[in-house]
């Protein structure tokens, strides 16, 4: 069994601009390098200090920087990079304003975006990439199992998060903050969700 914690990255220009980003690499500004650094205190305050642990993320910059930044917190080695666990390829809606979004393609549950990547895609290559991840923190750490923080981005961590949920979770409209923390358990393949802010009542 793994404990698998999926971090969303921290703030961006693009973010704060509420820009979609999706697959462009984005970096963070410096309320996300502030926002990486918290996540990472608040996991080594609530880690085990023995606990073997493993950091990986994302290949985009955004992730990437969170993930060094939470794994120089947690004085464990630098995280491996994963591009199955690249956001969302948003097509055509790659920096456009959230406002215009709306305005052109109407809600995210249902617009149709020209060259936006098929929400089915997205979530088998998030389970898979994630497969890959608890795979080779397993064969590093071995005969130890270890516990992994992943770093990705919104819209893969709402699929991991529906995966695991049957669809229960997130809500239509619930937004995942930068730096939020959402913790599964990764069992013979089989993924639950232990904690979410996505789970506290609205």
């Amino acid at each position: 069994m793994t404990i698998l914690t999926l971090v969303r990255h921290g703030e961006t220009d693009w973010n704060r601009e509420r820009r979609i980003q999706g697959s462009t690499d984005i970096p963070l500004n410096e309320t996300g390098r502030d926002q990486a650094r918290a996540v990472g205190a608040a996991l080594r305050a609530a880690l085990p200090a023995d606990a073997a642990l493993a950091v990986a993320s994302s290949d985009l910059a955004r992730a990437r920087e969170t993930a060094e930044l939470i794994a120089s917190a947690l004085e464990v080695r630098p995280p491996r990079t994963y591009a199955g666990l690249r956001e969302r390829n948003y097509g055509d809606a790659e920096g456009v304003g959230i406002e215009e979004f709306h305005a052109r393609w109407g809600e995210w549950a249902v617009a149709d975006v020209p060259g936006a990547e098929p929400w089915p895609d997205v979530r088998r290559r998030a389970l898979a990439a994630l497969g890959d991840a608890v795979g080779d923190a397993r064969r590093h750490h071995a005969p130890a199992s270890p516990d992994l923080v992943v770093v990705a981005h919104g819209a893969l961590i709402r699929e991991v998060i529906r995966h695991a949920t049957g669809g229960s979770f997130p809500a239509q409209g619930v937004r995942l903050a930068n730096g939020s923390i959402h913790t599964f358990r990764w069992e013979r393949d089989r993924l639950s969700l232990i904690d979410s802010p996505v789970l506290l009542p609205a």
